[in-house]
C-alpha cells in the first residue's frame, strides 16, 4: 500500500512542479514582451515534458482532473505567448 501512495505523491509533487514551471515561463515571456529581456523563452522543452507526462495512465479522477486543468492552463497561456512573439 506504501507504494501507492509514494506514486500518488510523486505525481502530485510532478503536477505541482508543472504548474510552477508554466507559472514561471509566463513571467519569463512577460519580460520578454515588455522587452526586459531580448532571447525568447524555450516553451517546447515544458510543452514536450508536459506531453511526455501526459501520456501515462491515471485511474485517479482527481489526479486526471489536475492534468487537464494544467494541458488547459499551458495551451491557453502558449497562445498568449505566440501572439507576443
Amino acid at each position: 500500500m506504501n507504494t501507492v501512495s509514494d506514486e500518488r505523491s510523486e505525481i502530485i509533487k510532478a503536477l505541482s512542479s508543472f504548474e510552477g514551471r508554466i507559472d514561471e515561463m509566463h513571467l519569463e515571456f512577460q519580460k520578454y514582451h515588455h522587452g526586459e529581456d531580448n532571447r525568447t523563452p524555450d516553451w517546447h522543452k515544458l510543452e514536450e515534458d508536459l506531453l511526455n507526462f501526459s501520456r501515462r495512465t491515471f485511474y485517479e479522477v482527481i489526479i486526471s482532473k489536475n492534468l487537464d486543468r494544467l494541458l488547459f492552463k499551458f495551451q491557453n497561456r502558449k497562445k498568449l505567448w505566440l501572439s507576443w512573439i
